[in-house]
């Protein structure tokens, strides 16, 4: 795809004031999965979401997920889970909002409670806030490692 394609796809100026909504929302996500309270994290959510983190078997918090519910049950398994490293924990490195869209870029690191192994892999996740709610979380990390940290010792 050309840029002038990409340009072209969607329907013109994304108003600002979208924009710095998304960005608001995004950042008082960040705050509260900072955190760790995952009641205040799934108060940020619309009813119904559109979520994607790929299932994992060995990770028993990556799983299909589809309400409010959901999401506040995913960051209490998260928390149970994973236990975050001191002084390298969730980096976003970059941010970038159009209108209600939003991708974030960074690391994650962490120790998985179960085996004691860590765990680091970069992420990609894409945010959609629309009306103050986040309504897709989709999530892109590092599959394989997360697996790897989480399985047991033979």
């Amino acid at each position: 795809m050309t840029r002038r394609e990409v340009e072209g796809s969607h329907s013109g100026p994304v108003p600002a004031s979208a924009s710095g909504a998304t960005r608001a929302g995004v950042e008082e996500f960040l705050g509260r999965v900072g955190k760790g309270d995952a009641e205040r994290i799934a108060e940020l959510f619309a009813e119904e979401v559109d979520w994607m983190i790929a299932a994992n078997p060995t990770a028993l918090w990556m799983r299909p997920r589809s309400t409010r519910a959901d999401v506040a049950a995913h960051f209490r398994e998260l928390s149970v889970g994973v236990e975050p490293m001191a002084g390298s924990g969730r980096a976003v490195e970059a941010l970038v909002v159009e209108g209600n869209e939003a991708m974030l870029t960074g690391n994650i690191a962490g120790r998985v409670r179960a085996t004691g192994k860590e765990l680091t892999s970069p992420f990609a996740m894409r945010l959609t806030v629309e009306n103050g709610e986040v309504t897709r979380y989709h999530l892109y990390e590092d599959s394989l490692a997360v697996a790897a940290a989480c399985a047991p010792e033979d």
